[in-house]
């Protein structure tokens, strides 16, 4: 009993730590994309937003509120700049620029070479293995969910 107390004294403190990145704390920012959402996120104005938004970005699923926090997040790290603090993380991750509808391209390219790779030596394993091999299956599903 003693022990599983411990454990849930532990897990409440770990929850407690993980209160999100310094960025998204920010008031200034939340504050930021609670007007925006109201701003632009609704009735006419979010069927302004959806008309100008390009379509690679849409089918890509960036969302209104998604472009919310994105505007947000570089309104306030301009205030972190100009006040000469340190540039902070937003859920989770650094700022970074967007480029089409990425915004960590190198990221989303690394990811991709991966899965491609994946899928290359799938392909070499379904060649040279007989599917009768006893892991043939474990090995099959492993590279798929490995490679996504």
């Amino acid at each position: 009993m003693a022990g599983r107390t411990a454990r849930l004294m532990l897990l409440a403190g770990a929850a407690a730590l993980a209160s999100g990145s310094q960025g998204d704390r920010e008031p200034v920012y939340r504050d930021c994309v609670h007007r925006c959402e109201e701003r632009n996120c609704s009735g006419g104005a979010l069927r302004h937003f959806r008309s100008r938004q390009p379509i690679y970005m849409s089918l890509a699923g960036w969302t209104c509120q998604d472009d919310c926090k994105y505007e947000c997040m570089w309104v306030t790290v301009g205030l972190y700049l100009k006040e000469g603090h340190r540039v902070p993380q937003f859920h989770g991750k650094w700022p970074f620029s967007r480029f089409l509808f990425f915004q960590e391209p190198a990221s989303a390219m690394a990811s991709f070479l991966n899965g491609l790779a994946s899928l290359v030596m799938l392909c070499r394993y379904h060649t040279s293995v007989p599917a009768s091999s006893p892991m043939y299956p474990t090995c099959v599903a492993f590279a798929w969910l490995s490679g996504r």
